[in-house]
């Protein structure tokens, strides 16, 4: 991809780092003000918590932040389900507004890893998008994005993403909810379950990269 192209990921790719220097400059929207505004919202928490991250790729918000304050908010368990819910549900729309929208570089051939990607994911589908899902080897919303505009089922694309985020969104949901009671215990079984969450897979991410030829990012 050249020229025009080139040039609209250049613009993104500043667009993004403004909103997190912003974020971290003047915003410091942090796990616990996100808590207290969603509670706010009484018996509509839930939804508004859903809706929220739904629409997160769109605005590019951390999923890391909304994640522990769902922990913080509903607890390991509901946090859990509220968050595998509006994930899924954000992919799922990346993937439809890739789909609908892309249609003018679909056509278009890809260059280094996002070529890659893309032909694996319209050879392998389902398994590939669980392996991305399970081992973070590349952004979550991109593999969304590339899958949009690859010839992967939807229902394929969605199953995957809703099992492949779940011991990642669980890990997430356990540490927030950890820091409620402050139990010590409690709080150092949640870091070893999301250190091991993060750890165990990439032991593996070396094998797994060589079953389905992915290169490592760079």
């Amino acid at each position: 991809m050249k020229g025009k192209t080139i040039i609209k990921l250049s613009v993104l790719g500043v667009l993004i780092v403004g909103l997190i220097w912003l974020n971290e400059t003047y915003l410091n929207v942090t796990p616990k003000a996100i808590q207290k505004w969603i509670l706010s919202f009484g018996i509509f928490a839930p939804l508004i918590y859903i809706v929220l991250y739904s629409i997160r790729p769109f605005v590019f918000f951390p999923a890391s932040v909304l994640s522990l304050a769902a922990g913080l908010a509903f607890g390991a368990l509901y946090g859990t389900i509220y968050t595998i819910i509006g994930a899924t549900s954000g992919a799922a729309l990346s993937f439809l507004a890739a789909s609908k929208l892309g249609h003018k570089v679909k056509n278009k051939q890809w260059d280094g890893r996002a070529k890659k990607i893309q032909e694996q994911l319209e050879q392998n589908g389902f398994y590939y998008v669980l392996l991305l899902r399970l081992i973070p080897l590349f952004n979550f919303d991109m593999i969304s994005y590339l899958a949009g505009l690859s010839k992967v089922r939807f229902v394929s694309f969605t199953l995957a993403t809703l099992i492949g985020i779940i011991p990642g969104t669980f890990a997430y949901n356990f540490l927030g909810s950890s820091l409620v009671g402050g139990n010590i215990a409690i709080i150092i079984a949640a870091v070893a379950v999301f250190l091991a969450v993060t750890i165990v897979p990439l032991l593996f991410s070396k094998r797994l990269r060589e079953k389905f030829g992915i290169s490592n990012p760079k």
